[in-house]
């Protein structure tokens, strides 16, 4: 009976430990909120005018082949003008000839254009006769802007 005694003892200790609950594993951390950071859209920057180089020949990209700043009587003078910045623009060229503190305009051409970065246009004047020798200006207006954005002196000789 000892024996059968010990024997249930020991049945009843292994039911015991074979059918207790086992706890539940700890739920997964849940993942960190994400946080959206907003994008900031880059505003495009303003048109603007920047180099105005002279020349007396341009490439097919439209910047002076050879800058110069005396050209001779008979040449063809082309001005180069970079722009930066997004947006429509019209760009206005005031070509003058300076002589004894007066100014007598020569040329004045303008045209319209949209630009999406930087770009280069340009502007001319010739004449079927010869150049007056002397002090010569161009100035480059930007919009309806009644100042110069650039402007650049040159001399015929």
């Amino acid at each position: 009976m000892r024996r059968q005694l010990a024997v249930a003892v020991l049945v009843v200790a292994g039911l015991s430990v074979g059918c207790g609950k086992k706890e539940a594993p700890a739920p997964a951390p849940a993942p960190p909120p994400v946080v959206e950071v907003p994008t900031a859209v880059p505003t495009p920057a303003a048109l603007a005018v920047g180099t105005v180089t002279l020349g007396n020949a341009i490439g097919a990209d439209k910047k002076v082949t050879a800058p110069a700043e005396t050209f001779g009587v008979k040449d063809k003078i082309y001005a180069s003008i970079e722009t930066t910045g997004q947006g429509h623009a019209k760009l206005r060229g005031l070509w003058s000839y300076l002589k004894g503190g007066k100014t007598a305009k020569v040329n004045e051409t303008s045209m319209e254009f949209d630009a999406t970065g930087p770009a280069t246009n340009e502007f001319h004047i010739e004449n079927s006769k010869d150049w007056p020798k002397g002090d010569y200006q161009v100035e480059i207006f930007l919009g309806d802007a009644t100042a110069p954005a650039a402007s650049k002196t040159f001399k015929v000789q």
